[in-house]
């Protein structure tokens, strides 16, 4: 009993022995604020307390979301990682804890014409590792890191994915009203060729005019089936990020000019990101991991002690099996020492310090590509709206100038040159107002994400 408790206080000694390198996380990779020039009201809604259902204002989109959050398959692969992950870390957890295994045991035999009988019971340690310079316990540490990574990663995928999806579906929403602009371009312009032909016939009008409606014409027709195939290409990419079936019958879209959420999204400060972006914290728990390594590395150096203990009865007869002559137990220490193996223990401990380099390097990218993503979006948050009221204005007065040059052409004041310039540019400058608006919708998305927006359920 005495060297038991000698074995348990060695135990609890060795316990206080830690060989890894302190978690201790290098300064801040990026600038302390964002640039004041579109950082906006700091008085919004923190994107990490909007949960994604509150911020977007379209139910149709809702709906999508909600299907590729249960269906998608690459977010299935993510969460079977986790799985993995946790079952990685009971495994080597499990190590720092003595495996005692229980067993029964009968032997009969003849020697030299005698037979003989044994009864044996007991319990027993095979070889359990008492972890004086904290190897075990780093390899634990070092796989709980991983398992919390893979959760932050699988948290840092389903943002990606709630972007994916609403990018997917606000370019084939600016296709679909492309297409019925396109539509309605496309029917005014039959009328007007048939007009041009009726003109040409009575001879009010020259062949050249003539063709120039067919060209107006077959340009739109044109653009028009590229937008069919564009909205066809974006349909199927948003039933592969869906990856399943979606409730039907779905409701209404809401149109493009709609889709600006009401919620101000606060920008905060780039320390913030720190907690908020799971993809940071994923990188974190990997740094952790990586300084766990090298404790485990360092004390793979000294020597390993291992125990083996067994306790129990055995007796020639069953019936005196449980008697106190029966008791027997035996408790055996091991040491192993390396001595020709350095070589190999010290290009481990390498490998282990160069993946901590590699790790600190990718959590500082992590967070200067986060600072950059919420600067981008920031940017574009006022520059792009800035640029849709622009365009807005500026469409309102190209059809001004398109409905004056059919007016003055119908007068034969100017020749249907100047009516074809004015309904291509009405045209264009239509067609550039629609992708302004997905695109200011779309950015919008991209700021929410960047900001780790709310993925409580």
């Amino acid at each position: 009993m005495r060297k038991a408790i000698v074995v348990l206080g060695l135990m609890l000694l060795g316990a206080c022995r830690q060989l890894a390198p302190p978690h201790v996380l290098p300064e801040l990779p990026a600038p302390p604020a964002y640039p004041s020039d579109f950082a906006g009201d700091t008085t919004g809604v923190p994107a990490a307390d909007l949960h994604w259902r509150e911020f977007f204002v379209d139910q149709r989109l809702e709906a999508l979301i909600a299907a590729a959050l249960e269906h998608n398959r690459e977010l299935a692969v993510a969460i079977a990682q986790i799985e993995q992950a946790r079952g990685f870390y009971r495994i080597d957890d499990s190590a720092r804890l003595p495996t005692v295994r229980a067993g029964a045991d009968v032997t009969v035999g003849r020697a030299g014409g005698d037979s003989f009988d044994r009864y044996s019971i007991g319990v027993g340690v095979p070889a359990f590792e008492l972890d004086f310079w904290g190897r075990v316990r780093n390899l634990s540490e070092a796989a709980r890191a991983e398992y919390l990574a893979s959760i932050e990663a699988q948290r840092a995928f389903r943002l990606v994915l709630i972007r994916e999806v609403a990018s997917v579906y606000l370019f084939s929403l600016e296709a679909a009203e492309r297409i019925q602009l396109a539509e309605s371009t496309v029917q005014s312009r039959e009328e007007g060729l048939e007009i041009a032909r009726v003109r040409l016939d009575a001879g009010i009008t020259s062949a050249l005019e003539f063709r120039q409606a067919e060209t107006l014409l077959t340009q739109a027709q044109a653009e028009l089936a590229g937008l069919r195939l564009t909205k066809a290409r974006n349909d199927n990419a948003l039933a592969v990020l869906v990856g399943g079936p979606v409730p039907s019958p779905l409701p209404e879209a809401v149109p493009l000019a709609q889709q600006i959420s009401a919620q101000a999204l606060a920008a905060g400060l780039p320390s913030e990101l720190l907690v908020v972006r799971p993809d940071i914290t994923a990188a974190e728990e990997r740094l952790r991991a990586a300084r766990a390594d090298i404790g485990a590395a360092r004390a793979a150096f000294f020597p390993s002690i291992a125990l083996t203990g067994n306790l129990g009865f055995a007796s020639s007869e069953l019936s005196a099996l449980f008697g106190s002559d029966g008791l027997t137990w035996s408790l055996g220490p091991s040491i192993s020492l390396p001595i020709f193996n350095r070589g190999r223990l010290r290009g481990n401990l390498t490998v282990t310090e160069a993946n901590e380099t590699i790790a600190v390097a990718r959590y500082e990218r992590a967070i200067q590509i986060a600072f950059r993503e919420v600067a981008d979006a920031l940017a574009g948050r006022r520059y792009l709206a800035e640029q849709v009221a622009a365009q807005e204005r500026g469409t309102r007065a190209q059809r001004e100038i398109a409905e004056l040059a059919r007016i003055r052409y119908r007068e034969g004041v100017v020749r249907y040159l100047e009516v074809l310039d004015a309904e291509r540019n009405l045209f264009a400058a239509e067609q550039g107002l629609l992708q302004l608006r997905r695109a200011q919708a779309q950015n919008l998305v991209a700021l929410y994400v960047a900001l780790g927006g709310g993925l409580a359920e």
